[in-house]
């Protein structure tokens, strides 16, 4: 239980400095900003109480906000996400599987990207919607939202596979 928690520690801290140091300063074409943050709330067991994956969501996004100077909108978006991850979890996942589950592209790849994309699109729009806030460039939002959002979850998937596979092969 101990190991699990430390496990979440050291992925939340290193999440935070990719996306600080590194995945912040990318902008492809302008538009796409890769967001990987958001696999620390995708990758906690089911079975964590609600409180815990909020605070840590919260403290997820005002790290992130300290560091890339955007007042609050990480943390509002990343708390609201975290509000709706045990529904979102249900939505895509068995009723079986929930006592100690972690998902993953290991234990079951369809239902975890599609728990995955929806799960970033909900965070990137939330997050967009709250920096622009307006409608008046509704297209370029949009398009953002998107090329986000495919970028973010192509590299959450290749992580998590590239995880499992090495995981797997220290087992073997």
């Amino acid at each position: 239980m101990k190991i699990s928690y430390l496990h979440e520690l050291l992925l939340f801290l290193l999440l935070i400095l990719l996306q600080v140091l590194l995945l912040s300063r990318i902008s492809l074409f302008g538009l796409a900003t890769p967001v990987l943050y958001g696999y620390f709330l995708l990758k906690l067991p089911m079975g964590r109480n609600l409180f815990f994956v909020i605070f840590s969501a919260f403290l997820l996004g005002l790290i992130i906000d300290i560091f890339l100077n955007t007042p609050g909108m990480n943390a509002a978006a990343t708390t609201l996400v975290a509000m709706f991850r045990k529904p979102l979890m249900e939505l895509f996942f068995e009723k079986e599987e929930f006592a100690g589950f972690v998902p993953g592209m290991n234990n079951a790849a369809a239902p975890f990207v599609r728990f995955a994309l929806f799960t970033i699109f909900l965070h990137l729009t939330l997050l967009y919607f709250i920096e622009s806030f307006t409608l008046f460039n509704l297209g370029n939002t949009l398009l953002r939202i998107i090329t986000s959002g495919v970028s973010s979850i192509l590299l959450i998937i290749a992580i998590d596979s590239i995880i499992y596979r090495r995981k797997s092969g220290e087992q073997s």
